[in-house]
C-alpha cells in the first residue's frame, strides 16, 4: 500500500507524460552533445537520493525506475539550452546535486531527464575583501569550506552531510548546519543566487548585502527543491575563522530543565554556535562513558574572538547553575566534534532486521516539551519500536528544534509500512501541539502530505499559484514538494 501511494504521487497528476522516446534522446544529443548520457551505470546510480525508503527498496530488490537519460552540464548556458528544449516539449526535468537528500526529493522515472549538476563544480571567486565566495551549484560542500579556509575564512555552514552534499543542494532544501545557533542557516549565509528558470531564462537574485527592492526573490528558489528552476551558482557571505574554540557540558535532570536553560542562554543574548541536548536514551547510545541514569545532557561549542568566548563561558556557567544543571566533562563535546559527520549506511540496519530514521521538527519554547512527550510516547506505543528518543540541535530567540530518532524491528516486508507509521506518529504529534513539521531537511515527497499543516490551505494554494506562474508546463521535478489539489491520505 505504501509503495503504491508514494509511486502515485511521484509525478504531477496535472500533466500526462509518456516515456521519453529514442527520437527525443537523439534530439537532446543533437542540441547538447556528449553531455547527454544513457549508459546503464549512470542511469542506475541516479535512481534516487539518500532517502531511507529508496535504499530499503533497493535492499529488498524492488525494481526502481531510472531516468530515461542523464544530462551532465558544465556551463550555465547548457542548462539554459536543456530547459528551453524540455519546456517547449513538456518534458520533465529533475535537478540532482550530490544525492544527499533524505526526504525523497529525487524519484525519477523513464519520463524524466535527470539534470546532474555534479559536473558544475567550479569555484568562480573568493573575495577576501568583501568576504564572499561564489561556487557553482554542484560544488561539494566540504571542498567549498576547505577552499575558503585556505584564506582564513569560513562559510560557517556545517551540515552533517557536508562531505556528500552540494552548495546548490543547501539552497534547494533550505539547509541548516550544526553551527547555526551563532552563524545562522543557509538563508542567513546566502548573498546571491544564479538560477535558470523553467523557460530557460537566467536570473541573478541578490547583488548587495541587503535590499528593499520588493520581495526577496531568492526565496523563490530557497527550499523549492527543484520545483521552480535550477540553481546554477551561489554566492555565500563568509566569516573570519574563529580565534578561539572552547567546550562546555552539563547534566539536566529532565529534558524540560535543559530546554529552559537553553531558552535563558539565548534570552541573555549568548549564541554558542553549537547547542545540543540529548535525552538519557541518546546519551546512553551515543556517549556511553558519560551516561548517568535518568540524566539528559546539554553541551556547547563556543568559538569566536577569545574575549567573547571567555565572557560567554563564564556567564553561561552562571545561567545553567541557576537553572539547576550540573557540570559534565566538556570532553563529551570534543568527542562529538570528532564523529559528528559520520553518515550511516542504511543497509547495515536492514540486515539486522531494523528500520531507522531521524525526523527534525521545530516549535516555540512553550510548545516543544509537549511535542517531545507526545512524539516519544507515540513511537514507543508502536509494536516493534525498540528505540524512540530525541535531541535538540538548533536554538533560536523564539524556539528550538528537536531531532527524533526511531528504530524498529520487523520482518523485511513490513519495514516500509513501519517506517511510514513512525513518521506519521511524529508528524501528528508535532502538528497537534503547534510545531513546524520540517526544520532543515526539506519536505520532498515524504512530508508533502503534511505541508498544509505548516502553510495552511490558502498557503498551499498560493504555492501552487506561484508554481503555475513560474513553471506553467509543470516540467520541474513534478510530484515533489507541492501537494496535489486532492490530498492523498498519508500511508499508515
Amino acid at each position: 500500500m505504501c509503495r503504491a501511494l508514494v509511486t502515485r504521487i511521484t509525478l504531477s497528476n496535472l500533466f500526462e507524460r509518456l516515456p521519453l522516446s529514442d527520437s527525443v534522446i537523439d534530439d537532446l544529443r543533437n542540441v547538447l552533445g556528449a553531455i547527454v548520457r544513457t549508459d546503464a551505470e549512470i542511469l542506475h546510480s541516479r535512481r534516487h537520493d539518500y532517502w531511507a525508503v529508496s535504499h530499503l527498496r533497493d535492499w529488498l530488490k524492488v525494481a526502481l525506475e531510472t531516468p530515461r537519460c542523464v544530462v551532465q552540464p558544465t556551463t550555465t548556458a547548457e542548462v539554459q539550452t536543456l530547459l528551453r528544449y524540455c519546456n517547449a516539449h513538456s518534458i520533465a526535468v529533475m535537478p540532482f546535486g550530490l544525492g544527499s537528500g533524505v526526504c525523497g526529493g529525487i524519484l525519477p522515472t523513464n519520463e524524466v531527464v535527470l539534470l546532474d549538476l555534479s559536473t558544475m563544480n567550479a569555484i568562480r571567486e573568493i573575495n577576501e575583501h568583501d568576504m564572499t565566495a561564489t561556487f557553482e551549484a554542484g560544488k561539494n560542500g566540504l571542498e567549498a569550506e576547505e577552499a575558503v579556509a585556505a584564506h582564513g575564512l569560513t562559510i560557517g555552514h556545517w551540515p552533517q552531510s557536508i562531505g556528500v552534499s552540494s552548495v546548490g543542494g543547501w539552497i534547494s532544501t533550505r539547509a541548516s548546519g550544526q553551527f547555526s545557533t551563532a552563524y545562522g542557516n543557509i538563508e542567513d549565509i546566502v548573498y546571491s543566487i544564479e538560477a535558470v528558470l523553467p523557460n530557460g531564462d537566467l536570473v541573478q537574485l541578490g547583488k548587495a548585502p541587503r535590499a528593499a527592492a520588493g520581495p526577496d526573490l531568492r526565496h523563490v528558489l530557497m527550499g523549492a527543491e527543484g520545483t521552480m528552476g535550477v540553481v546554477t551558482a551561489v554566492t555565500l557571505s563568509l566569516r573570519k575563522a574563529a580565534q578561539r574554540r572552547a567546550y562546555s557540558a552539563f547534566y539536566c535532570d529532565s529534558m524540560p530543565q535543559g530546554i529552559e536553560a537553553q531558552r535563558q542562554i539565548i534570552g541573555a543574548d549568548w549564541r554558542p554556535p553549537v547547542m545540543r541536548q540529548y535525552d538519557a536514551s541518546e546519551v546512553k547510545r551515543n556517549f556511553r562513558e558519560y551516561f548517568l541514569e535518568g540524566k539528559a545532557l546539554l553541551f556547547m561549542v563556543h568559538e569566536g574572538p577569545a574575549v567573547r568566548v571567555e565572557a560567554e563561558l563564564g556567564d553561561i556557567a552562571r545561567i545553567v547553575a541557576a537553572a539547576g544543571l550540573q557540570p559534565c566533562d566538556p570532553a563529551v563535546a570534543e568527542l562529538w566534534m570528532g564523529k559528528r559527520n559520520h553518515v550511516v549506511e542504511w543497509k547495515d540496519f536492514f540486515e539486522k532486521g531494523a528500520v531507522v530514521d531521524t525526523i527534525e521538527i521545530s516549535a516555540p519554547w512553550s510548545k516543544i516539551d509537549t511535542i517531545y512527550d507526545d512524539a516519544v510516547a507515540s513511537l514507543k506505543a508502536r509494536e516493534g519500536v525498540i528505540t524512540a528518543s530525541a535531541h535538540s540541535s538548533h536554538a533560536y530567540r523564539s524556539g528550538v528544534n528537536y531531532y527524533f530518532s526511531f528504530a524498529a524491528l520487523c520482518e523485511p516486508e513490513a519495514m516500509e509500512s513501519m517506517y511510514f507509521d513512525c513518521w506519521r506518529r511524529v508528524m501528528e504529534a508535532t502538528i497537534k501541539h503547534g510545531g513546524g513539521i520540517a526544520h532543515h531537511h526539506g519536505a520532498g515527497r515524504l512530508r508533502k502530505p503534511y505541508l498544509e499543516s505548516d502553510l495552511g490551505a490558502t498557503g498551499v494554494a498560493l504555492l501552487r499559484t506561484l508554481k503555475a506562474a513560474v513553471d506553467p508546463n509543470g516540467i520541474m521535478n513534478p510530484g515533489n514538494l507541492i501537494p496535489e489539489e486532492t490530498i492523498t491520505e498519508y500511508p499508515r
